[in-house]
Parts: C-alpha cells; sequence; structure tokens
C-alpha cells in the first residue's frame, strides 16, 4: 500500500482550509500586514457611480380639469298646459303646433254668450244700489232713517259692486293668452269646440334656455357646487355648455340620489326636451400636474409616484391621479414648481447623480 499519494492528499486538504477559512491566521504566521476592509454604505456606493443622462419637463402646478359625468336627459325650462278659466265655444282661428308665440299674445278667444248683457244688468244695478245709499245716508243724518237701514244699504251696495267685478272678470277670461314665450306643443283649440272651465287651449313650451337633468349620488353631490361650471354631449354628439343652477336638498326615497340641473342656452331651439345627454359637471379648487403617462413609475414599496431633480441628483415623490386627458396624466403631490424625470426614471434611484437635459432644450 503506497502512502504517497494519500500524504500529498491530506497535505492539500490543509492548506486548502487553512487558505480559506484560516486566511487572517495563517498571514499572521507568515508575517504579512492586513488592513481592515472599509465597508460601502448604498448612499456612497449611488454617489460614486457616474451621473445618468435624464430629460426632465419643469412643470407648474395648473387648475385641473376634473369633474363627475352623469347620466340625464334634457328638459324644458318652461312648460305649461294653458286652460280655460271658463266654458265657451271657441271663436277663434287655431294656431298650428310648432308656432312661436310671444307673452301675452292670444290663443284663444271664446264666444262671449251673454255675458256683455250680465254686465249691462250688473251695472245698472249697480247705479241703482249707489243711489238707494246716497238717499238712505241722507236720510240717517236728517233722523228720518235707522242707523240699520243705512247699513242694509251699504251691504246692497257692495253686492252690487261684486257682481260688476266678476261679470268683468268672466269677460276677460275669455280671451286666453300665452303666460310666456314659446313654441305651441299642440295646436290651439280648433274654432267651434266648446271649451269647459279647466279645457286646455293648447301647451306652450320654452326651450330657450334649456334645462339638463341628473341625478348625484351622496358622494358626488358632496363635490359640486351651484354656479360651477358644466356642460352635456347629446345623442346626436352635440356639446353644450352652461351652468349648474340647481341641486336638490331632498334625495330621491328608492335610489339615494340627488336631482341636479345644468341650465344651457338653445337660442336656434336646436335641443330638444326629453333628449339623452351626457352631463359633465367640473370641479373646483383643485390643482396639479398634468405630465406624460410614462413619466409614472414605482419605488420599491410599490408607491406610484415620479422622479424629480433635487439639486444634482434624483428623488423619488409619491403621487395621485386626479384625472387623464389626451394631453397626459393629471397628478397631485407635487410642490407647485417641480423639475419632473420624463426620460430615464427607470435608470436612476433616489440619491443617484443625474445629468440634466430639460425638454424645451431638447428640441
Amino acid at each position: 500500500m503506497r502512502f504517497t499519494p494519500l500524504l500529498t492528499a491530506a497535505l492539500v486538504c490543509a492548506f486548502t482550509y487553512m487558505l480559506i477559512l484560516e486566511r487572517d491566521a495563517l498571514l499572521a504566521f507568515a508575517g504579512a500586514e492586513t488592513e481592515p476592509p472599509v465597508e460601502e454604505t448604498a448612499d456612497q456606493r449611488i454617489e460614486d457611480k457616474p451621473p445618468v443622462s435624464v430629460l426632465v419637463l419643469k412643470s407648474e402646478s395648473q387648475p385641473v380639469a376634473r369633474g363627475i359625468v352623469l347620466r340625464g336627459q334634457t328638459a324644458a325650462f318652461r312648460l305649461l298646459d294653458v286652460k280655460a278659466e271658463t266654458s265657451g265655444q271657441v271663436i277663434s282661428p287655431p294656431l298650428r303646433a310648432g308656432t312661436l308665440v310671444g307673452e301675452g299674445e292670444l290663443l284663444c278667444k271664446l264666444d262671449p254668450g251673454t255675458r256683455e248683457a250680465t254686465l249691462a244688468e250688473a251695472e245698472a244695478r249697480l247705479a241703482e244700489a249707489q243711489a238707494n245709499n246716497n238717499v238712505s245716508a241722507s236720510l240717517v243724518q236728517k233722523g228720518y232713517a235707522s242707523e240699520t237701514t243705512a247699513i242694509s244699504r251699504v251691504a246692497a251696495l257692495q253686492a252690487a259692486q261684486a257682481v260688476v267685478e266678476r261679470a268683468k272678470k268672466e269677460l276677460e277670461q275669455l280671451e286666453i293668452h300665452a303666460p310666456f314665450s314659446g313654441l305651441l306643443e299642440s295646436d290651439t283649440a280648433e274654432f267651434g269646440a266648446l271649451l269647459q272651465t279647466g279645457g286646455t287651449c293648447a301647451r306652450v313650451i320654452a326651450l330657450n334656455p334649456i334645462k339638463l337633468v341628473g341625478y348625484a349620488t351622496e358622494q358626488q353631490v358632496q363635490r359640486i357646487s351651484v354656479g360651477g361650471p358644466a356642460g352635456a354631449r347629446l345623442i346626436g354628439g352635440q356639446e353644450v355648455q352652461g351652468k349648474l343652477t340647481f341641486i336638490s336638498r331632498s334625495a330621491d326615497p328608492l335610489t339615494r340620489t340627488f336631482r341636479v340641473e345644468v341650465t344651457v342656452p338653445n337660442e336656434d331651439l336646436s335641443i330638444r326636451d326629453g333628449s339623452t345627454a351626457e352631463i359633465y359637471i367640473a370641479l373646483h379648487g383643485e390643482t396639479g400636474h398634468l405630465l406624460p403617462q410614462s413619466a409614472l413609475t414605482l419605488n420599491d414599496q410599490g408607491q406610484l409616484g415620479v422622479r424629480i431633480v433635487d439639486g444634482e441628483t434624483a428623488e423619488f415623490t409619491q403621487v395621485t391621479i386626479l384625472n387623464e386627458s389626451p394631453d397626459g396624466v393629471w397628478v397631485g403631490g407635487l410642490p407647485e414648481h417641480a423639475e419632473v424625470i420624463i426620460v430615464g426614471q427607470e435608470y436612476v434611484v433616489s440619491g443617484r447623480p443625474v445629468t440634466v437635459t430639460y425638454q424645451k432644450d431638447a428640441s
């Protein structure tokens, strides 16, 4: 049996053990001097790295174009069925649906019948009652009549005056006028038709301005206020602008939503009553920065934010998304003035030196 290979293997194993696991002791035995290793911090390692070239956007905070969207419909500003206050036969020619009428314009005229004679009779009885009252007052003053008789004559005079006023009112009610300017939504009553008290002469609709009616949830209604800007996109693609004019104080008992109304101009009367509308109501008092969506990044903790330039190094700032638009994304959480890295943000970490090129200079 040969011991030389075994001895050689044992010596190699011992030397390897001393070189790897007992290196310091081996060097000390050999008389070599060793220096303690210098530990570098993460910040020192980052700062010692060469700067990274980045493209930076100088951003200023702006009012955010943010709002809520509601499904709703258009509604006439005013809509009324004009009804007769007395009965009678229509003696005026009819006006056709779609006719523009002004406030106070005659819509229907009724046949007076015997009402003029009734008025003449009432005026005659009033004259008689006036004369009787004058005579009674003179007799009472001279002591030839009692005060009870005088009071009776005064009552008869006042009753006669009431009859005259009632007869005049009956004659005035024979003409039915438009209560406001608008469009006739129906024909007026046909010539020769008999209108009873409460019968409809015509339906008048006012479409300029016109209302947009929607319903907001309890959370949405807390974020809007009367007088704020609003608009809508109609079913045909038409876009209109106006103001929020009404927010209900009482919720619908079934849906727990609140009625809101937006008033918009409708000069050409092209917007019809009852059309479907997508209502947009803007929010006030919020500012943010409009940045390219590609500028957003995540840090090691998974927080959404952007890299900004602080001095000559990059820093991470957490942001919140306020709104999105075709031009980019609106974010909050940045100072009023910010230098945001929009190209190269994925290659830097907080504290990394950067070489800045501003976007306006890059072109």
